[in-house]
């Protein structure tokens, strides 16, 4: 049974060590209590696909995740065919003197359930969890192939019909904002834009990661974080690079941020060299 309100959201998500404000959580319960996808977008980092993969874990639910990139196509997102099998059949087929029909080789022996099939045909005592992860950065083409999909749970396979989903899947979709997407699929979700998370909030993150970090370590990471997303870098620093930081400052020996350990560190929280340098130039106010 999904979350009775969105502060049974917070409280579930934190079991799992997901500490959602009260705009996800109302967000994540709207979306179960009306059956809409979820559309979550937001900086690279802020904890959008563990969302819906902590979903999965308190609706007690398997979580499919279609993985978004240029060039994804019907065969990759819906179903294929075994070609293969379907060469294996036509050989022995042939070796016996027998002949296959289109309908013998396109049955469903021999279809391939791609994720959004796969949630589709859900036969689970609970519908899956589908996560469309990163849906931008996949071709304009491709969002007017999710239409059906999102709006009627159903796949149309031409040589053996529509399948319905049953208990429709919860979807959630996930965008760094790369792109802009098409209004018609925004129309069709609920939506909710995830900020980077505040220093306090980040240092309660840490704790739960780490927590065999040293406090002053986690307090002086989440401080600086924050700095550094304040810089003018390509790339701000997400959750993921402060837990990893962490990790590597902790994994080195170091109870607090000092600049001996936190440079040689540095690769797991930025990911450029103009960004290395700006960081190490705003260093100045940690210990030599």
């Amino acid at each position: 049974m999904g979350p009775g309100s969105p502060a049974e959201v917070a409280a579930r998500f934190d079991e799992h060590d997901y500490l959602a404000d009260e705009g996800i959580a109302t967000a994540v319960f709207l979306a179960l209590r009306l059956g809409l996808p979820l559309l979550l977008e937001g900086e690279p980092g802020v904890g959008k696909t563990a969302a819906a993969r902590v979903l999965a874990k308190v609706l007690d639910a398997p979580l499919v995740r279609l993985q978004c990139y240029e060039g994804l196509s019907a065969a990759e997102a819906l179903y294929d065919w075994n070609y293969q099998r379907q060469l294996l059949a036509i050989r022995l087929a042939e070796s016996q003197h027998e002949s296959l029909s289109d309908a013998d080789l396109f049955s469903e022996e021999f279809l391939v359930e791609r994720p959004i099939l796969q949630c589709v045909r859900h036969q689970g005592p609970n519908p899956p969890v589908l996560l469309i992860d990163e849906v931008d950065r996949a071709d304009d083409e491709f969002e007017a192939l999710l239409l059906e999909s999102l709006g009627e749970a159903s796949v149309t396979v031409p040589e053996l019909g529509t399948f319905v989903a049953a208990r429709p899947p919860v979807v959630v979709l996930t965008s760094n904002r790369s792109r802009e997407l098409h209004d018609a699929l925004r129309r069709r979700c609920l939506y909710h834009w995830l900020e980077y998370p505040d220093v306090a909030r980040v240092a309660q993150i840490l704790r739960r990661t780490s927590p065999a970090s040293a406090e002053p370590l986690i307090t002086s990471v989440a401080q600086f974080v924050g700095h550094v997303r304040s810089l003018d870098v390509d790339k701000p620093p997400g959750v993921a690079e402060a837990i990893n930081w962490v990790a590597a400052l902790s994994a080195l020996g170091a109870t607090e941020l000092v600049r001996s350990t936190a440079v040689p560190t540095l690769g797991a929280l930025v990911k450029t060299p103009d960004d290395r340098d700006l960081v190490l130039s705003s260093m100045t106010a940690l210990d030599g």
